[in-house]
Parts: C-alpha cells; sequence; structure tokens
C-alpha cells in the first residue's frame, strides 16, 4: 500500500475494544498503519493494541476533556502527526418510541453525535492535508428506524450522516477528507439484546438481499478504504454496506 508521507501513517480509532471498531483496528495495522484503541473499555482496548502491536487509550467519547486528553496523549505517542480517524465508537436503544425519555434521548445523542463531533474536531486540529476521517452512521439514520434501533438511535445516526457531510464541507480546504460508511444489521454486540429473539432476527435479516447480517470485517473493509489513499478522490461521501437492504 502506497502512503501520502515518508513514514508509517497513524490512525486513531474509537469503540477499538470490539465490534466494527476492533476489525477496522486489525485491518489498519494488516496495512501497516500505526493505531491508537480507543474506548471506555480499556481492559478490551489494552487487549486489541496487544494483538495489533498498538496503543489503547481510554476514553470517553461524549465527555470533552475526556476526548481532547486522549487525542493529546496519542499524538504524543505518534510524535504529533495524525493521518486517519475512525469513529466507530457509539450505543444503541431499542426503546419504544413513546416510551423513550429526555434523559436516554439526550445520552444516546451525546454518545454517537456529540462524541464524533468532539472527534472530528479534535483530529483536524492535528492532521496535515492528506488527513482523512471516517465515520459510522446506520441504515437506521436514513430510513427513520423500523429494525431493531429506534427513535433516539436513528435520530442519533441521520445526525452524524449531516455532521459527516457538514465537516467534509468546512474541511475540505485544509485537505482533510470526511467520509461516512452508513453499515446495515452487523453482527456485534450492539446486537446481541435484539437478536436474542429469533423471529426479530429473521425479519431484519430477510429485509437484505443477502439474507442475512454483516460481519464487523465486511464493514471495516469500507471503513478502512475510505481512510486510504485508494480512495483519495472521495469526500463527502456516505457508503451504505448493508447487503442490500437499503434497495429501493
Amino acid at each position: 500500500m502506497e502512503w501520502f508521507g515518508e513514514h508509517p501513517p497513524t490512525a486513531i480509532v474509537t469503540g477499538g475494544a470490539s465490534g466494527i471498531g476492533r476489525a477496522v483496528c486489525e485491518l489498519l495495522a494488516r496495512d501497516g498503519y500505526r493505531v491508537a484503541v480507543a474506548d471506555r473499555d480499556k481492559a478490551g482496548a489494552d487487549e486489541v493494541a496487544h494483538q495489533i502491536d498498538g496503543h489503547a487509550f481510554e476514553v470517553d467519547v461524549a465527555d470533552e476533556a475526556s476526548v481532547v486528553a486522549m487525542f493529546e496523549a496519542a499524538l504524543a505517542v505518534f510524535g504529533g502527526t495524525l493521518d486517519a480517524l475512525a469513529t466507530p465508537a457509539g450505543i444503541a436503544d431499542t426503546t419504544p418510541f413513546m416510551d423513550l425519555t429526555v434523559e436516554t434521548f439526550r445520552r444516546v445523542n451525546e454518545i454517537n453525535v456529540v462524541g464524533t463531533f468532539l472527534c472530528i474536531r479534535e483530529a483536524a486540529k492535528r492532521m496535515r492535508s492528506g488527513g482523512r476521517i471516517c465515520t459510522v452512521a446506520s441504515v437506521a439514520g436514513k430510513r427513520g428506524g423500523g429494525l431493531s434501533g429506534t427513535a433516539a438511535y436513528a435520530a442519533s445516526k441521520g445526525g452524524v450522516l449531516a455532521l459527516s457531510r457538514s465537516a467534509a464541507r468546512a474541511l475540505a480546504p485544509q485537505g482533510i477528507a470526511v467520509n461516512c460508511v452508513a453499515p446495515g444489521p452487523t453482527l456485534t454486540p450492539m446486537l446481541d439484546e435484539p437478536f436474542k429473539n429469533p423471529g426479530q432476527r429473521e425479519r431484519v435479516e430477510a429485509m437484505t438481499l443477502l439474507g442475512r447480517s454483516g460481519e464487523p470485517r465486511e464493514i471495516a473493509e469500507a471503513i478502512v478504504w475510505l481512510l486510504s489513499p485508494r480512495s483519495s478522490f472521495v469526500d463527502g461521501e456516505t457508503m451504505t454496506v448493508d447487503g442490500g437492504l437499503m434497495l429501493d
């Protein structure tokens, strides 16, 4: 793989301890990146970092001070350069619309939207021209839920879609590209609870053309491509990776 600079590129991945984030860390390491595995689950981040010869950092993406401290610590390790950011960190929520509390709605959006914004902002402060950012939304943000996540989750992922486009416009003059991946149903810990109901899993998977859920690695491959020089003419795009679920 060819990189923009002389040295191996550096990347920060939020939510890197499990699911899609873990798969992104593994693929970036495969491609020669120096990877910062950032997660609230420090023990999980440590395990992934050990496996890929990366660096683990604890972070709460909804807490501004925590995000700033994580970026400063990671850049100290990397020697002050950052080439790529992926933001898979997030939570799901399946509370029915009329049962949602303001507290729950705010918490989901604080993590999924505010957390994504904070990470984009802090990454952009530390990136040179050629830097690349990939956010993670969901098909729920396009269709308004109706799968497993409900109103709070769908609204938050719709927010990530709009935020990603806005960031792409704002950061293009700095030479920083921002793209987004919108996964369909993916076999991560986030779906463990709703998929305990076999009927729910069958209903959701039947909506895809491939008749199944995705694996974390299948989503991660798209994210890693968008972070790489191979996607150098792609900016402000949302790539839907859903097995054909959103096909009209």
